[in-house]
């Protein structure tokens, strides 16, 4: 079989997902666009939801996980009064209920989804049990017990409350579903809720005043202007301390050897360059002050070669 057509980009695109996409076709529509040949998409937003997606192309894919886990905050609306089986307003009304709620009463329920909680995940979620998806399995009309399952709510902030109407700001760690806590606030409030309106807005250290839109991408393509869309790769990472490697120890780190970098200490992710500023990828600081290579960039495609021997 011949190789793929296409072009090898490199880098991450910060897309504003338009609502009706699934975040897989968002992927797709932009590789098209880019004719890029390996790309991934950094944690799922339902296709009701707009907003910040994190796309990344060539050797950027290895570092999605470092976003995948990154918190997230979003902007939401709730319809209360009427509850639905995806708890979203793509799915089928289960129950209707009147709404007569003074704002106090709003603002003593958030008390209670705010912190570390345990959270029962939809039915309607990518989900597995037994190997396959929750979702598969509610399009059947199956009801599976779900176990909960700890996350963390940062923020939690009312910004509006009118009538069935409410919008709010939201922080959450990785794995929290928005339309549980629509729905687990619904019942704390007796009468029921949805998410009718959901937009990522920050993903880690990223904005969406940072994203652009797919018209964006099309008019960047059009005006041969499309490298400038993606960030470089360790953009990723610059939560991380860096550390930089003379020529000898990038070239051990790239076979996968651990070197010494520094003394003792503290321990974590790091960013590994070669002097003074070539990024090689990610590795973990060890307290003895030895750096391991965890998921570096690959050697053909930044050339790692043997340095010379230095004659005194």
């Amino acid at each position: 079989m011949g190789r793929r057509s296409g072009i090898r980009r490199e880098g991450f695109l910060l897309l504003d997902k338009p609502t009706g996409w699934t975040s897989h076709r968002a992927l797709q529509e932009v590789k098209r666009r880019l004719n890029a040949l390996k790309g991934g998409h950094t944690g799922s937003l339902d296709p009701l939801a707009t907003g910040l997606l994190p796309l990344c192309f060539g050797s950027a894919t290895r570092l999605a996980q470092f976003l995948l886990d990154a918190d997230k905050t979003y902007e939401a609306v709730l319809t209360l009064g009427v509850e639905t089986d995806t708890y979203d307003a793509d799915g089928r009304v289960t129950a209707r209920s009147e709404v007569r709620l003074p704002c106090s009463a709003v603002e003593e329920a958030l008390h209670a989804f705010r912190g570390r909680i345990l959270q029962v995940p939809p039915m309607y979620s990518a989900i597995k049990q037994g190997g396959q998806p929750l979702y598969r399995r509610a399009r059947l009309g199956e009801e599976v017990v779900r176990d909960p399952r700890p996350v963390t709510v940062h923020r939690l902030d009312l910004i509006d409350f009118s009538g069935d109407r409410m919008e709010l700001l939201i922080q959450c760690s990785k794995g929290t579903y928005v339309r549980s806590i629509a729905h687990d606030l619904g019942r704390a409030l007796g009468c029921g809720a949805h998410v009718t309106a959901l937009r990522r807005v920050a993903v880690g250290g990223f904005s969406i005043d940072q994203a652009v839109s797919v018209d964006e991408v099309d008019r960047a393509v059009r005006d041969g202007a499309d490298d400038r869309l993606l960030l470089p790769a360790d953009r990723l990472l610059a939560h991380l301390p860096a550390v930089r490697l003379a020529a000898p120890e990038a070239y051990r780190v790239g076979l996968g050897q651990a070197v010494a970098v520094v003394r003792g200490g503290e321990s974590g992710w790091v960013r590994l360059y070669e002097q003074p500023d070539r990024f090689l990828g990610v590795g973990w600081l060890e307290p003895d002050g030895q750096v391991r290579p965890r998921r570096m960039l690959s050697a053909n495609e930044h050339s790692l070669v043997e340095p010379a021997a230095q004659h005194g």
